[in-house]
């Protein structure tokens, strides 16, 4: 006959109370949280491919971060060249104005005056800042896009690309772009700059040149120059906006689907678990029952 002594007996069941309580409490954090697995050993598998999928979701994070700022620079950008191709268009109609031989020498000095002043705006458009306060127009330059030199012509004084930036899953974008790229241009009369081109006209507006109204005639195919090379960048930073929709699209959809394969593979079947803390509980209180009747029997009520 086999015998029990009565410390062993306490010994198990408390044991075995303690494990139904532990089983319980686990059900009923599955409950709470949604999530079935409360440490890896659980189980290892399922954990495993959990903490690849929470890394995964971590690095889209990051990616986001970058796409955002990417976006943000890239429509400050958009913004600016749009107000370049506004003070282009400006000059060219200043241009067309003094190409009117009727005009006298102070009106076109007075013409002159205001091509000047839009040189000192674009000048100043071209040192905009990003995001993060640094030149949008400056590649990754650390001060200033421009800067002016001893004769007050504009020097480009920033790097020779803007960077890239992550979206994910390999795909990068250009964030920004650098002034050479759209202030830099070929006209009939070869290489030359939007600044050169401004300064140039008032220049000659202002007595600088013999024909004064021919200057300005000439000076229209530079402007129309000019102006497309904005408009042409406008064009390339357009597509770059609508690659980092795309790119988000794609990440958010990757998200949803992590998401659901997080709930398949460690989220809690909450009908199946409130079913097993039910049996659970009810096993509970039945050894708590048993256990309580069982040790307040004594040799003398066998004895009976």
């Amino acid at each position: 006959m086999t015998t029990i002594s009565t410390s062993a007996f306490y010994e198990r069941s408390t044991r075995a109370i303690a494990d139904l309580r532990a089983q319980a409490g686990a059900l009923q954090t599955a409950i709470g949280t949604g999530n079935r697995l409360a440490r890896s050993s659980d189980d290892p598998v399922a954990a495993a491919q959990l903490r690849r999928m929470a890394r995964a979701e971590a690095f889209a994070a990051v990616d986001k971060g970058a796409a955002s700022r990417a976006s943000t620079d890239l429509t400050l950008a958009d913004n600016a060249l749009s107000e370049f191709a506004g003070q282009i268009t400006r000059a060219r109609e200043l241009a067309v104005q003094a190409a009117n031989g009727t005009l006298s020498a102070a009106q076109r000095g007075a013409i002159g005056t205001e091509i000047r002043q839009i040189g000192a705006e674009l000048l100043s458009l071209a040192n905009a800042r990003d995001s993060a306060g640094h030149a949008l127009f400056g590649g990754n330059g650390p001060g200033s896009a421009y800067t002016v030199d001893a004769a007050g012509n504009p020097v480009y004084a920033g790097t020779a690309s803007a960077g890239e930036l992550p979206l994910g899953d390999g795909l990068n974008v250009t964030r920004g772009v650098t002034g050479p790229e759209f202030l830099n241009f070929s006209a009939s009369g070869g290489p030359t700059t939007l600044f050169a081109a401004i300064k140039g006209l008032a220049d000659a507006l202002q007595g600088a040149a013999a024909d004064p109204a021919q200057a300005a005639r000439a000076a229209l195919g530079t402007l129309d120059a000019g102006l497309e090379a904005v408009t042409t960048t406008q064009t390339v930073v357009g597509t770059r906006l609508v690659w980092i929709d795309l790119a988000s699209e794609r990440r958010t959809e990757a998200g949803e689907l992590r998401a659901e394969q997080q709930a398949e593979v460690g989220g809690a079947d909450l009908a199946e678990t409130m079913t097993r803390l039910q049996q659970t509980m009810t096993v509970l209180e039945a050894s708590q029952a048993s256990f309580a009747r069982l040790s307040s029997l004594t040799l003398f009520d066998l004895l009976r």
